[in-house]
């Protein structure tokens, strides 16, 4: 695949990956518009029969005039109904041709309450593709990420179901729970010096120790320092400032924290830590910078 290096004005993209995801996002958004009409015209094309498009009679009809003259501009609240009909077991095509594989949850920041958002499978291959775009630009202003390891703080939170039998869980627990993350290919941007039973430790202490023990134990390798949000870097921080004491014990005698309980996090954690009484980098004096 010939790839235009214009395309790429902060630089010339890493490799052949990193260009043809460049490529994707310059075709991609310089012609927004048609891409537009063609994903709404698929969408309304494999819904056709749902009960909510059946409801405003398009007839088939998969244009955006069309669309725009018959269904209204609805909030979550308008849905509701439907959802939680989904929630409470039916699995009659009400929203979507595909079945729901599980709903997804908000934050609860806005209105207190946590919403629902039905989701099919195929889904998480969208998402996979959106996360696969963030380093390529980014590596564009900053070179050489795709060198060394990743020390990032990623983590799972509580899960539910619901009445149906349906997981509901925030989006990125989605991910890290499902195989597109768990058996990922190997990609250099990726590679974290968090192992998966750390991030997938459902106790938020045992998963922040275990990840500050293993970006700590590979730290002459690590590059980037990093969380989804910025509030996770903070806690991280002040986890390191409140337990470095314990952590460089674990280093230095090649012991895990009795703290650490859970069994598959425990076993990864026993096959990783060996003693290493020379840890200079991780001095006290250093420690109490």
């Amino acid at each position: 695949m010939a790839v235009d290096s214009s395309l790429s004005p902060l630089g010339p993209p890493a490799c052949e990956k990193d260009a043809k995801a460049l490529q994707f996002i310059e075709e991609t958004t310089r012609n927004a518009d048609p891409v537009q009409e063609r994903v709404l015209a698929e969408i309304l094309a494999r819904n056709a029969e749902t009960e909510y498009l059946k409801r405003y009679k398009l007839g088939g009809a998969t244009d955006r005039e069309t669309f725009k003259s018959k269904l209204p501009v609805i909030s979550y609240e308008d849905l509701q109904p439907e959802i939680q009909r989904i929630a409470n077991g039916d699995r009659s095509p009400i929203l979507s041709a595909h079945p729901i594989s599980e709903f997804l949850t908000s934050s609860g920041t806005s209105a207190g309450e946590r919403k629902l958002m039905p989701t099919i499978q195929e889904e998480l291959d969208r998402r996979q593709l959106l996360y696969s775009l963030l380093m390529p630009v980014m590596n564009l202003c900053v070179p050489g990420l795709d060198k060394g390891k990743g020390l990032y703080f990623l983590f799972v939170k509580s899960e539910t179901k619901t009445p149906g039998g349906l997981l509901a869980r925030p989006v990125l627990t989605s991910y890290y729970k499902s195989e597109h993350f768990k058996t990922r290919p190997y990609d250099p941007y990726n590679v974290y010096t968090s192992p998966n039973e750390a991030i997938l430790c459902p106790d938020s202490f045992q998963s922040m120790y275990a990840q500050m023990l293993c970006g700590l134990l590979e730290r002459n390798q690590v590059l980037r320092l990093g969380a989804v949000f910025a509030s996770g870097l903070l806690r991280a921080i002040r986890f390191l400032q409140l337990n470095w004491q314990q952590l460089v014990n674990d280093i230095r005698t090649g012991t895990l924290n009795p703290k650490i309980t859970e069994p598959n996090l425990k076993s990864c954690m026993d096959g990783i830590l060996k003693p290493d009484r020379g840890a200079g980098g991780l001095r006290v004096e250093t420690m109490r910078r």
